[in-house]
């Protein structure tokens, strides 16, 4: 694999446009695209930012080797498989938030029908305060699970 290839590579893994690419290396996006053609390489000057960016080292830039393309591409799929388990604990998230408000807005027309047919309470009043409480629960509940998983995701 040679420069371009590695640069193009490393580019996509971090989720990088050419555009992108090209403002963090004070370059025209054109450049970058010549870089990734194999049409020119970088100027000497623009190897140490590439290298800094992209976490290698120059010396990998400019040497082909068939390990730097396996290290590359388990570095893309390592990338993936984060991203699919931070989405995926972003829907648990969502779930768990959706399931627990449920059940506590259910418990809350539970107590209100005990309230209304055995005390005989009907008051409006006392209707939206135990909306209101049960709509605080919620959002407490909602707010600690969120920040139990951010924690996790550290």
């Amino acid at each position: 694999m040679d420069i371009s290839e590695k640069i193009l590579k490393l580019r996509k893994a971090n989720n990088l446009t050419q555009e992108q690419l090209a403002e963090q290396l004070q370059v025209s996006r054109q450049a970058v695209s010549k870089w990734e053609s194999g049409q020119a390489i970088p100027e000497s000057d623009k190897l140490p930012a590439l290298s800094d960016l992209f976490h290698v080292t120059i010396d990998y830039l400019l040497r082909p080797s068939e390990i730097d393309e396996l290290s590359i591409k388990t570095e893309i799929l390592e990338k993936q498989q984060k991203e699919i388990i931070r989405k995926e604990r972003k829907k648990d998230t969502f779930y768990h938030c959706l399931f627990s408000c449920l059940a506590i807005y259910l418990v809350t027309f539970a107590v209100y029908l005990i309230g209304h047919f055995y005390f005989e309470i009907w008051n409006p009043s006392v209707i939206f305060a135990e909306f209101l409480i049960a709509t605080a629960i919620a959002i407490f509940v909602c707010l600690r699970f969120r920040s139990n998983n951010a924690k996790e995701c550290e």
